[in-house]
């Protein structure tokens, strides 16, 4: 480290940092360097701005040695890059290296440039040095990345990276610091066993938004390993299906984008929603919010492509159809979709894509490589955006109104009380209506009666069930005395609560667990009575 590094001690070594202080300051004041979240510039600041010197020089079995040798003749240290045969001061050739070796964080700070072939100007130096984004932990700012600046700008005259985006640590259910001392931390690679790896990588991301810390939850964990499941099924489901039409799998070229000159609905929006996502996504990871690219993708994928492009996809497949238009629509927005996740979740996405890829000329050789999608304004389509929403909310009521009268699986007959839009996306959708809702719909214009029949109500529409009359009081029987078992649970919740001598020798858990069930009961009890006065 040429003159900033002097011995002190036999068995110290200190770097003086004020003068290697002020350089790294001064990167981040002018704006070469970036440290996200904003927060955390004045913390680095605070760092600098208090500098002391640093003692480089560990009593340790492990790293780097110094490679300094103290002469036993004229007892003057030799400082060299390479094992020296005489002392530098006298020639004499009794010489012991020093015992010590240098901090971690010293040898970690010339990562940067070191690993790239410096002192040479190796082509990787000049290629990779400045590097662009550095991702690590608040608790380490100082200790590594401060080192890091300093190091960079003493050795090569440049900044080692450009950004720095601070994320969170994770913590255990009691919002501590996992440590081993303490006994509450957790081991990645059970949890990858437990859960997959990209479960755990998922659950991590979502929970890590700016400036906050991720509190560690197996229940998380094992609902981001069901939404992977979710994924592969859905894999599963596509694959499957193209077996039976007798298609080859297929993929679409770069550049390629939906098939065939009447488009329907569904892959029109699906399209439409693709595009909007990917913008969406590639804001976020701009603006380092990781946490709102999980949370959207999640949504999209789980709600909108599976739930529903999917379900309405499904009334259009053949069996023997062949590679149709509809099909490729199908297999692009599928393989759009798993680019957009790679990020997320690699290792699923990437197995899932190189079967739907395999015979695909030209195709890179990882998902990896691919390019991820971006905003087409040339797919944005508002109109199928708002017919699939009126189609998603007409086939919604229907099942709620199923699900109050507990209807099972039994087809009903149902009027839709709708003029303009919604009835027009009605007339042109029944089938789906009826697979999907098992309803068969009459559709009216004008108002709904007042009374008569179950009903949901929109700004769009009224729904109306009928239900043979008969059935309808032996539904409403079976309501009437599920209503009265959860009065009779709900009042028993009560009167524990109420009763002091109880409160005071039950556990507080116990106490917790009955407050949480008479929420729960009064929540149903108002639901069922407000089914049975509709019926």
């Amino acid at each position: 480290c040429r003159t900033v590094v002097e011995p002190r001690l036999s068995t110290q070594w200190f770097v003086r940092t004020k003068p290697l202080a002020e350089p790294a300051l001064a990167a981040v004041e002018s704006g070469r360097i970036e440290i996200v979240p904003e927060q955390w510039r004045q913390v680095y600041f605070h760092w600098m701005h208090n500098i002391r010197d640093w003692c480089i020089s560990r009593q340790l079995w492990w790293g780097h040695r110094i490679p300094a040798w103290y002469c036993g003749s004229c007892q003057g240290i030799t400082v060299t890059r390479q094992d020296p045969e005489k002392c530098s001061h006298c020639g004499g050739d009794t010489l012991l290296q020093d015992e010590d070796v240098l901090d971690t964080w010293f040898s970690s700070g010339l990562w940067p440039f070191s690993t790239l072939g410096w002192p040479d100007q190796t082509t990787d130096l000049k290629v990779f040095y400045p590097t662009s984004l550095l991702i690590t932990g608040f608790d380490i700012l100082f200790f590594w990345v401060a080192r890091m600046i300093m190091l960079g700008l003493e050795m090569t005259g440049d900044v080692p990276f450009r950004q720095v985006y601070i994320h969170a640590l994770v913590r255990d259910a009691e919002k501590q610091k996992m440590s081993k001392t303490k006994g509450n931390s957790v081991e990645p690679l059970e949890m990858a066993d437990k859960y997959g790896t990209d479960a755990v990588r998922y659950f991590l991301v979502a929970g890590a938004a700016p400036g906050t810390d991720v509190v560690f939850s197996e229940e998380r964990l094992a609902g981001y390993q069901a939404f992977a499941n979710k994924i592969w099924n859905a894999a599963r489901f596509v694959f499957l299906n193209l077996e039976r039409a007798e298609a080859e799998p297929w993929a679409p070229a770069p550049g390629e984008k939906f098939s065939g000159l009447d488009v329907p609905l569904e892959d029109r929006w699906i399209f439409s929603r693709l595009s909007s996502v990917a913008e969406q996504a590639n804001r976020a990871i701009e603006q380092f919010r990781y946490h709102e690219v999980a949370h959207l993708l999640y949504h999209f994928i789980w709600h909108e492509f599976c739930d529903w492009y999917l379900e309405l996809k499904k009334l259009r497949f053949r069996d023997g159809s062949g590679l149709t238009p509809e099909w490729k629509n199908l297999l692009t927005a599928f393989e759009q979709t798993l680019r957009l996740l790679h990020p997320l979740m690699p290792f699923l996405t990437e197995e899932i894509w190189q079967r739907l890829t395999e015979k695909v000329p030209g195709r890179p050789k990882s998902l990896a490589l691919a390019a991820y999608p971006e905003y087409d304004v040339h797919l944005t389509d508002l109109e199928a955006e708002r017919q699939i929403e009126l189609l998603r909310s007409i086939i919604t009521a229907g099942r709620d109104l199923r699900a109050q009268m507990k209807l099972d699986r039994k087809a009903v007959d149902g009027t839709l009380y709708a003029t303009g839009e919604a009835a027009a996306v009605a007339a042109r959708h029944q089938e789906a209506i009826r697979k999907l809702a098992n309803l068969e719909l009459a559709i009216e214009a004008g108002p709904a009666p007042a009374a008569g029949a179950m009903r949901a109500h929109t700004p769009d529409f009224d729904l109306l069930l009928r239900v043979d009359t008969t059935e309808m009081e032996a539904r409403r029987q079976k309501l009437a005395k599920e209503l009265a078992q959860l009065e009779k649970a709900r009042d028993n919740s009560r009167r524990q609560l109420e009763n002091q001598e109880f409160l005071s020798k039950a556990p507080g858990a116990v106490v917790d667990s009955i407050r949480l069930k008479l929420t729960q009961y009064e929540v149903q009890i108002a639901k069922l009575g407000e089914n049975l006065q509709q019926m």
